[in-house]
């Protein structure tokens, strides 16, 4: 059997075995919650909403068309240099391309895992001079690794526990980014 024949039935496995902690209905009613509380906030700043790539694209999918107001849209794919603690240095593969001065910007992601790119990317939009820049994830991972304590979005779905997720937006080796729920791979 090739690699990718191989990966493809790790990820069915992975699935099969895995623990459903979050079903679609619940991400539902968690999408909007988040659609509220942000309408609630940005509908009156022509926001500039950026999703960061690849796991806020599900999100966005999905999250998007709940919010009843004018709004522009583009993405970003960054991710950050190495495993120092320090969060500013980000490997840009698709840079921010609009004009953020003096802009209102959300920037839509998948999960707040430990939290270091989504910082670094924070800092990027303020140093180039955005007026108001707010977080919005669909999943904030429970445990004390953040960035810094008590590190949040300005806006979450949900809290889920310190497991190994795939759904909604995050990947099992590249796969199920597509699940309609928040899954936890079995014993991790």
């Amino acid at each position: 059997m090739d690699k990718q024949n191989e990966n493809l039935q790790d990820a069915k496995q992975a699935m099969a075995e895995a623990d459903c902690l979050v079903d679609n209905a619940q991400v539902e009613a968690a999408l909007d919650a988040l659609a509220a509380a942000i309408t609630a906030q940005l509908a009156d700043s022509n926001p500039l909403v950026y999703v960061v790539m690849n796991g806020g694209l599900v999100l966005a999918g999905r999250l998007l068309p709940k919010l009843n107001f004018p709004l522009e849209v583009a993405y970003l794919h960054a991710s950050r240099y190495g495993h120092a603690l320090n969060g500013t240095l980000l490997d840009w593969r698709v840079r921010p391309t609009q004009d953020l001065r003096d802009r209102t910007v959300l920037i839509l992601d998948d999960i707040l895992d430990e939290g270091w790119t989504l910082q670094a990317i924070l800092e990027y939009f303020k140093s180039e001079g955005a007026a108001d820049v707010r977080s919005a994830v669909l999943i904030h991972k429970d445990h004390q690794r953040k960035a810094y304590p008590g590190m949040r979005a300005d806006f979450t779905g949900l809290d889920v526990a310190d497991r190994f997720l795939f759904g909604c937006g995050m990947d099992y080796k590249g796969y199920w980014r597509n699940a309609p729920g928040i899954y936890a791979l079995k014993g991790h």
